[in-house]
């Protein structure tokens, strides 16, 4: 607070009219990070030094402070102008607050913004991350490397007041094998859906909400194998088209033990999710049979892909082959939850050249989802059953009544007792 008020009686004696947005910023001035100044609070102040050319924003002194501290940004005035740590810092010299935002543009402005300072800014925050409190890593990071990138300062201040880094629009090039899949996947998992949607590699994505939900015929079902369960309403769905266009949280992808694409619905996923995921999915080193891994969507409006190795079954179906599909589903749901994917679209798996008999599989796919929800009902808002074949799309129709049965009517316990 005191450094900040000697900024604004500065500011008041030489005439200058500051917002209150801008005395926040200089007060980036006194992050430290055990006890002396990071460079890359000094790379903030210099994008925020003549944030006077900014519309003034209306409001409190506390209130803008409060949106700083909200975003993960603490100041913290550990350090007094003058002091041996700061005159180390900032070459030898006592500094005033002002000076030191001067200072610090002047030091910013030696960086270019080409890559070279990006991949510089990023090794800095991954050599303190060990020292450094999560939040200030993070935020910072994105700040100091959108500075260097050469973000306008007013769209990064904006950016800075609203808690949103959707400033920072990278232009990646998701056609490319030439890119860091960690840096993209990181830049992707920071945007909002809506921010993601310029990043999609296939037109016409089709959300949740236009993904009718399945209703089980009223009167339930003599055969039914299961209780009724109410939790399990509106969880259900049968959809009939291209599973790479869902723009929903995961996308289950029947792959096989390399994981580095196929043919199929592998391929196609593959395809519309770029040249990144290939790359994300060698550094898993393959899958085993009813395993699951995860990895990034990258082009897909999926935010993520959970990829599963089905069993083979062109020598017939035993009990080898029905428990490990049922893996697949099972262990697939649970990657989900683990990431908070709370929307998951599955294909048919093993029942294309794996040779699992469709008729079969669709009562290891519902009675694995089934036991799943029973146990995690508060984890999932909606499992996808996502077919190509009208024939399949028939088989879920007919056996969805046997696992999730509705309420029974007034007839139908008439008739029992």
């Amino acid at each position: 607070m005191r450094s900040e008020r000697r900024v604004v009686s500065k500011a008041k004696a030489s005439g200058c009219v500051l917002s209150p947005l801008f005395i926040c910023c200089t007060a980036i001035q006194s992050v430290c990070y055990d006890g002396c100044y990071s460079d890359m609070a000094l790379q903030i102040l210099a994008r925020v030094s003549h944030v006077r050319a900014l519309p003034f924003t209306t409001g409190s002194l506390s209130s803008v402070r409060g949106d700083f501290q909200k975003a993960g940004v603490k100041f913290k005035h550990s350090l007094t102008p003058g002091s041996p740590q700061q005159q180390q810092q900032l070459g030898g010299t006592p500094v005033s607050p002002v000076r030191g935002c001067i200072n610090a543009a002047t030091r910013a402005s030696r960086l270019s913004a080409s890559t070279t300072t990006a991949a510089a800014l990023r090794g800095f925050s991954r050599a303190n991350a060990s020292s450094l409190p999560r939040g200030r890593t993070g935020w910072l990071g994105r700040f100091a490397l959108g500075a260097a990138l050469g973000v306008s300062t007013a769209a990064l201040v904006q950016s800075l007041h609203t808690g949103i880094i959707a400033a920072m629009a990278l232009k990646m090039n998701l056609d490319s094998a030439e890119g860091d899949w960690k840096e993209t996947k990181d830049f992707l998992l920071s945007l909002s859906v809506k921010d993601r949607r310029q990043y999609h590699r296939t037109s016409g994505s089709v959300s949740l909400d236009e993904i009718p939900v399945w209703t089980p015929p009223a009167g339930g079902s003599e055969r039914s194998r299961y209780q009724r369960n109410e939790k399990l309403d509106q969880k259900i769905s049968v959809y009939s088209g291209d599973i790479t266009k869902l723009e929903i949280d995961a996308i289950v992808n029947a792959a096989n033990k390399t994981l580095l694409g196929g043919g199929g619905v592998d391929g196609a996923i593959h395809r519309a999710a770029g040249p990144l995921l290939k790359k994300e999915c060698a550094s898993l080193h393959g899958c085993e049979t009813g395993e699951a891994k995860i990895t990034w969507g990258y082009g897909l409006p999926a935010k993520y892909v959970i990829h599963t190795v089905g069993p083979i079954a062109q020598g017939g179906v035993g009990e080898t082959e029905r428990r490990a599909l049922r893996s697949c589903y099972k262990n697939s749901l649970q990657a989900a939850a683990e990431n908070a994917a709370r929307s998951v679209a599955f294909p048919c798996i093993s029942t294309g050249i794996y040779g699992y008999p469709p008729e079969e599989a669709v009562h290891e796919a519902l009675a694995a989802v089934r036991e799943f929800l029973d146990a995690h009902h508060d984890k999932l808002d909606r499992v996808i059953f996502c077919v190509f074949l009208p024939t399949d799309k028939e088989l879920y129709r007919q056996n969805l009544p046997l696992y999730f049965p509705a309420a029974p009517t007034e007839a139908t316990v008439k008739s029992k007792l």
